[in-house]
């Protein structure tokens, strides 16, 4: 089969065949139809993550955002069957760890990271092995497009985690979100959706213009503004409610925290670059003077997909909104190498294998 296989750091895939997957006895392959581009395939590709011990190996299959069909499946596996379409999570659970039994898969102690890790290569290929398929993979309703659940990803799943279960969002509560990227973007519609009003903050005006059109009720040229937190605080009259970091830099981080409100919650999505190295200063005294919350959100439980498919299903959410660009597997390279100066928008993905 065909799969983009990285040969080295920040260097063009390499387009090569390998030998398809057999399924694991708990396991099942799937045909890939769909597999979005990620940022966090971006950090792969540059070879981050050494200082957290998450670098990515060479010689893996990147590609983490995937949907298709059952293919094969494993003899231990039986509530599944060949031709199921389904979404793949990238953040896989083994299923009877604490975590897994109390609904929280997404952080399973003894979990897999999909095409980040050598056991398990990713889906920028026409198969993809999943592991623990009964408690990984989960059936898309009929309406539910492949590229419209490849566009779930890691990212749409991640902000939907983080303001459906981890943030005590109100109805009419603001909403800042830092960044506009395909994660930013996601944030801003289902925070929106969930009753929350969104003002969106990014350097470019493509993504902002998105932003809009996806609900948020104001924008804010980060290029243009010389004091990000304070424009916040007066376009919500004190301060956000909830503020998302969904770039991962040190100054979308800090402008986060700073543009809150007394008691607000601070939600880190986006993973650092080099420049930061997985550490950045944070207002300690001021966290705790004002009763600030700050939470992480990774991924999304399996267990609660259903959750989110449901309202996609009922059109109160509609991530195909966010998809800009379909390519084909040779293509990845570019779309990548286009991150590295974000010239990329929205949710772009492979639909040609």
């Amino acid at each position: 089969m065909r799969a983009a296989v990285l040969e080295e750091y920040g260097e063009p895939l390499s387009i090569e065949d390998v030998d398809p997957p057999d399924p694991a006895p708990h396991g099942a392959v799937v045909d890939v139809e769909a597999c979005g581009i990620c940022r966090s395939d971006w950090h792969a590709w540059q070879g981050h993550g050494e200082w957290a011990d998450d670098q990515v190996p060479i010689g893996q299959i990147l590609g983490h955002e995937p949907a298709g069909r059952v293919a094969r499946v494993g003899d231990r596996v039986d509530r599944l069957s060949v031709g199921d379409r389904v979404v793949i999570p990238f953040n896989l659970g083994e299923g009877g760890c604490p975590q897994c039994r109390t609904g929280h898969g997404n952080v399973c102690e003894d979990g897999y990271a999909l095409g980040f890790e050598s056991s398990v290569p990713g889906a920028f290929a026409e198969q993809v092995h999943v592991p623990h398929a009964a408690f990984n993979l989960t059936r898309l309703p009929a309406d539910v497009s492949p590229t419209e659940a490849a566009a779930l990803g890691c990212r749409y799943v991640t902000a939907f985690h983080a303001l459906a279960h981890r943030v005590d969002l109100a109805g009419g509560d603001w909403v800042a979100v830092h960044g506009c990227g395909g994660l930013g973007l996601a944030a801003v519609q289902i925070a929106t959706a969930l009753g929350g009003t969104v003002v969106a903050v990014d350097v470019r005006e493509e993504p902002l213009a998105m932003a809009i059109d996806l609900g948020a009720e104001a924008t804010i040229d980060a290029s243009d503004c010389a004091d990000v937190p304070a424009e916040i605080e007066a376009i919500t009259d004190g301060g956000a409610h909830v503020s998302v970091d969904a770039l991962g830099r040190a100054e979308t981080c800090r402008n986060s925290l700073d543009c809150l409100g007394i008691r607000g919650t601070h939600v880190q999505l986006g993973l650092t670059t080099d420049a930061e190295r997985g550490e950045v200063p944070l207002p300690i005294d001021e966290i705790t003077r004002w009763d600030v919350t700050v939470v992480g959100s990774r991924g999304m439980p399996p267990s609660r997909y259903d959750e989110l498919l449901r309202m996609i299903d009922a059109g109160r959410l509609a991530p195909e909104k966010l998809v800009t660009r379909r390519v084909g597997l040779a293509d990845v390279s570019d779309r990548l190498a286009a991150m590295t100066d974000y010239e990329t928008r929205g949710v772009e993905v492979v639909t040609e294998f």
